[in-house]
């Protein structure tokens, strides 16, 4: 079990990692917003296992662009209620069936997206972008 520790700070909440120090804040101006870090995990994470499965298969890309939209519920809480990924890989050679099966495989495979996925709707959509050799 991984341990962090969190403190309240005057202008919002504020932890440290290995990576430095993170702040938190209801104001954006004086930090990241709660429901960013959420969306952020489970855009990155969903990410990181795509790429992983891509590399693993030997995939010409040379870019991957994600772009989350998300749809909150002001009368409850203003809650995550949707989180839609799009996806925009550039590269040579790309299937766009297999790429969706790797990407039906990041989703079953990002602990992020599993960990919210009765809660939170995730969607996710893809665009191949072509280059030329």
């Amino acid at each position: 079990m991984s341990e962090l520790h969190f403190y309240l700070k005057n202008d919002g909440i504020r932890t440290s990692t290995g990576y430095g120090q993170l702040n938190i804040s209801p104001d954006e101006e004086k930090g990241f917003r709660p429901f960013q870090l959420m969306v952020s995990s489970v855009a990155s994470c969903s990410l990181s296992v795509f790429r992983k499965i891509l590399d693993k298969q030997r995939v010409e890309y040379e870019d991957i662009k994600v772009t989350a939209d998300v749809k909150r519920n002001a009368d409850e809480a203003n809650r995550i209620e949707k989180i839609s990924l799009h996806y925009v890989v550039k590269g040579h050679h790309l299937d766009e069936d297999k790429m969706y099966k790797n990407l039906a495989t990041s989703y079953k495979n990002c602990s992020m997206v599993q960990s919210v996925k009765d809660s939170i709707e995730i969607e996710e959509t893809l665009e191949c972008i072509e280059l030329s050799l």
